[in-house]
């Protein structure tokens, strides 16, 4: 065999083995952009929703260990006990999708501004960061009353949280791209809808 022929089939397996390598990597470039681009980031709706609806849902669980000290209704503690268990899960579920994108737990910038709904629109006041959110005062007035009065006013806040709740889930599964976040925005709005029509029940029992 002559040295020209050995040569052209060193250069052709050197560049078969070439073309192998640039493929592979290439491949692999691709899926890290993939990857990358999968992560949602500061100025997405999935982060977004997951800041606010964390901080919504925390506030729901402080009424409603509230109000299981001011009453000893037990329909009233159960749902609160359920509000409770519910939005801690799931305010715990936010967070984790924010710690495996690498984003903080919490944001600096306004609430709810990845909804741009005009509808939406909220002046931060006494601690009601989002629309639905009771104001401290309406906190410290829960503290202090008890048996039926705080029954109803619990009812009244928690109501007008999960409405407003209702409309952000139904923002975030419409909004989100991830699947995980899609799916709990979804959840959500069935879950806190069925809530409202439950609450809407016991204050009729209780004349409000």
């Amino acid at each position: 065999m002559s040295t020209d022929i050995c040569w052209a089939r060193w250069l052709a397996a050197v560049c078969a083995v070439a073309v192998l390598a640039l493929g592979a990597a290439l491949v692999m470039l691709s899926i890290a952009l993939s990857r990358a681009s999968a992560v949602p980031g500061t100025g997405s709706a999935d982060a977004g929703f997951a800041w606010d609806m964390a901080a919504h849902h925390q506030q729901a669980v402080e009424l409603s260990l509230i109000v299981r000290e001011r009453t000893t209704d037990e329909d009233v503690r159960r749902l609160a006990y359920d509000v409770i268990n519910t939005q801690a899960n799931q305010r715990g579920m936010l967070l984790g999708r924010l710690a495996a994108w690498g984003l903080p737990k919490s944001s600096q910038d306004p609430p709810m501004a990845w909804m741009d709904h005009h509808h939406m629109q909220h002046r931060p006041h006494e601690g009601a960061l989002m629309p639905g959110m009771a104001t401290s005062s309406q906190i410290e007035a829960l503290r202090n009353a008890k048996g039926t009065a705080a029954e109803v006013l619990y009812l009244q806040l928690l109501t007008a949280h999960h409405q407003a709740g209702v409309t952000m889930a139904r923002s975030g599964s419409m909004l989100a791209k991830d699947p995980l976040v899609k799916d709990l925005a979804a959840s959500m709005r069935t879950g806190q809808q069925a809530e409202v029509e439950l609450m809407a029940r016991l204050l009729e029992q209780r004349g409000s």
